[in-house]
């Protein structure tokens, strides 16, 4: 991620810590992902968009879907499919101007985070039919795809585990209580048999 250590995080770095991470003096070549990189994304629900408005703003917004709704279509290439949403298109306006987009992805169980940033384009679904076929979420979605996000990945990083609070979906709960719940029901099942 030495393409956001510019100058003045270097300096607020030596500041306050005494010390600057590593820079490279030219322009860094693209990380490949690795398996786990792979696996991390692909199994991942929800995640964070960062782009900049026309106006110079920055921009975030979440967007969720299925487990694999974001595709790893390349050794530097993600995927996925846009659908109708609140209609503002404020992220597609912006990545029209400026291409430059930043993912925050969280898995909060495991207290994991990947930050990856990138040059996005957006495509019209309706001009892309093979896209479409290739993005389309797991399961399916009510809504027709209306877009498609391609993103050239610059650089990604792993981020450290402090101060992320585990938080857990209907899904992982779900799953986690079933056998205590069988087996609550096999207890009862056992004193209602004793009782009678």
């Amino acid at each position: 991620m030495h393409t956001v250590l510019t100058p003045s995080v270097l300096e607020a770095e030596r500041h306050y810590y005494g010390r600057t991470y590593p820079t490279f003096d030219t322009e860094p070549k693209s990380d490949a992902f690795t398996g786990g990189e792979i696996d991390f994304i692909q199994s991942r629900d929800s995640f964070y968009m960062a782009t900049i408005t026309e106006n110079g703003w920055p921009y975030l917004q979440h967007r969720g879907g299925a487990r694999g709704f974001l595709r790893v279509t390349g050794p530097n290439e993600l995927m996925f499919a846009d659908h109708g949403g609140n209609r503002q298109m404020i992220s597609v306006g912006s990545l029209a101007v400026n291409d430059r987009v930043n993912l925050f992805l969280m898995d909060y169980p495991a207290r994991e985070r990947l930050k990856i940033l990138g040059h996005a384009k957006v495509l019209d679904a309706r001009e892309h039919p093979d896209l479409v076929e290739k993005t389309k979420p797991p399961g399916g979605h009510a809504a027709k795809v209306e877009r498609i996000f391609v993103i050239n990945v610059l650089s990604y990083d792993w981020n450290c585990p402090k101060f992320i609070t585990p938080r857990f979906t209907v899904e992982e709960v779900t799953e986690a209580v079933a056998p205590l719940k069988a087996r609550i029901a096999e207890l009862e099942a056992q004193l209602k048999r004793q009782s009678s």
